[in-house]
């Protein structure tokens, strides 16, 4: 984010709980860094409670979201601004993302999205269809569909689909704006019996508020169940990494 071609006049960095000590040390080399604002739970709340702290937080409307762990393309805040000053209409756009191991020169995967916001309203029905860590949104526009609510690693997906019923809009850049980070832990946390449940009453939403018929509602159940909570973990990550993403050549 120090790097980028358009410099972000703020940086917020929420700390969910306590740290290593050699996490500690990193963001000290940063304490006399006026942009850097830290704001520290004493205790781990969650993702969504502290979203929302960081959001209550930020003075822009414009707001760039990422996780620690991943990096962003020096040009990423000025395609993403310059797209939302472009399309008014649009209160969220993401963009697509290389997944790394270990090192950004160690590039695994492209996870490529839909460009369109009617396309994305279909998606939306079976995926997400936004990467969480690469979406830049409307701060406003997000707090009046009542921002995270917590869900269990889908509160970013909970969001898009209240902002959706609101009626707001979105869209993708189907450019590698962020670069992720993953290892054989990204592949476990997306399954188990937990993760199901959580996942169904996403659906179950869904099918209260007519985004989903019976069928599609269904569906969903049971290739969820079959992918969370049947297969094991090598087979699902060969799901993700082969059938719903590219390999970087």
């Amino acid at each position: 984010m120090l790097e980028q071609s358009l410099k972000p006049d703020e940086i917020i960095l929420m700390i969910d709980g306590p740290l290593t000590d050699d996490l500690e040390k990193v963001i000290d080399l940063y304490k006399n860094n006026n942009l850097i604002q830290v704001y520290r739970n004493e205790k781990n709340l969650g993702l969504g409670k502290s979203l929302n702290i960081g959001l209550e937080k930020c003075k822009n409307e414009f707001i760039i979201r990422m996780d620690t762990d991943d990096i962003s393309h020096h040009k990423r805040c000025e395609e993403q601004i310059k797209f939302l000053n472009i399309n008014p209409d649009i209160s969220v756009v993401g963009s697509s993302i290389i997944e790394f191991k270990d090192s950004i020169k160690n590039k695994k995967y492209i996870k490529s999205v839909e460009t369109q916001h009617k396309n994305i309203i279909d998606k939306i029905k079976y995926r997400n269809p936004m990467n969480h860590p690469s979406v830049a949104f409307r701060k406003t526009h997000v707090i009046k569909s009542g921002g995270y609510l917590d869900l269990n690693l889908n509160e970013d997906y909970y969001l898009w689909i209240r902002m959706l019923l609101m009626g707001y809009k979105f869209s993708n850049i189907n450019e590698p704006l962020l670069y992720m980070r993953i290892n054989d832990e990204t592949y476990l946390r997306r399954g188990g019996l937990n993760y199901f449940i959580t996942q169904k009453l996403l659906f179950d939403f869904m099918k209260q508020n007519k985004l989903v018929n019976n069928k599609e509602y269904y569906y969903n159940l049971i290739m969820r169940f079959i992918i969370r909570v049947c297969i094991p973990n090598k087979l699902r990550k060969f799901i993700y990494t082969n059938l719903l993403r590219k390999k970087v050549l």
